[in-house]
């Protein structure tokens, strides 16, 4: 199966509060928890928007950060973790040196390194997710899901298409790059894409992720 490596930016709403700055986090979306510090890793689960995470430490250069949510260990983007500072929301990753964030490194198993030579491509675009996108992206994904039906769900399901890898973590709220290729969901105004080998439907006319298929 054929797969890209595609740029995205995603910029981190400002979400709850949360305890203790230097290690709770309160994700703003609804965010993947993943193996692995990548987009090609496996999805352990996911944290749910409001959801409580520790942060054990961050790599340095990038924004990916290893968390514990309800036991569950695994890595986080952290554009998308926020805790009080100054009494105010503040981007975990933005804001790693006055939260005393830890510096960690992370050494793939030579399987895990194989695996994820097969997936990276060319870097053939970006893609940006505003804010806004973020802080609402449960409640639109769930509206989103809902007026699709679950035919639509299901064929979005079984009509997978290869994976676009983006660098950094999809959410509601995001807009794709052309270089994503959209497929139409029969009977509707929507499109899917296969990006981080996630299921999403796109509205087409922003290209714009308004619904994440779990």
């Amino acid at each position: 199966m054929k797969s890209h490596f595609v740029t995205l930016t995603l910029i981190g709403a400002l979400g709850a509060p949360a305890a203790h700055a230097s290690t709770q986090a309160t994700a703003v979306t609804d965010l993947n928890l993943r193996a692995g510090p990548a987009p090609n890793h496996q999805v352990l689960t996911v944290i749910p928007n409001d959801g409580t995470v520790r942060v054990d430490g961050c790599i340095e250069q990038t924004s990916w950060c290893k968390v514990n949510y309800s036991g569950t260990e695994g890595w986080a983007y952290g554009e998308y973790l926020a805790a009080a500072l100054d009494g105010q929301p503040a981007v975990i990753i933005d804001n790693r040196d006055r939260f005393a964030v830890e510096a960690v490194t992370y050494e793939a198993s030579e399987a895990e390194a194989t695996a994820a030579a097969g997936t990276v491509g060319a870097i053939i675009g970006g893609a940006v997710g505003g804010p806004a996108g973020a802080a609402v992206g449960a409640a639109t994904g769930g509206a989103v899901g809902n007026a699709l039906g679950e035919d639509s769900i299901v064929y979005v399901r079984e009509n997978a298409t290869d994976p676009v890898y983006l660098d950094g973590e999809v959410v509601v709220g995001a807009q794709l790059p052309d270089a994503v290729r959209l497929r139409t969901i029969p009977q509707t105004n929507y499109t899917y894409a296969n990006v981080n080998n996630v299921p999403v439907v796109v509205d087409p006319t922003e290209r714009r992720v308004v619904h994440i298929v779990r």
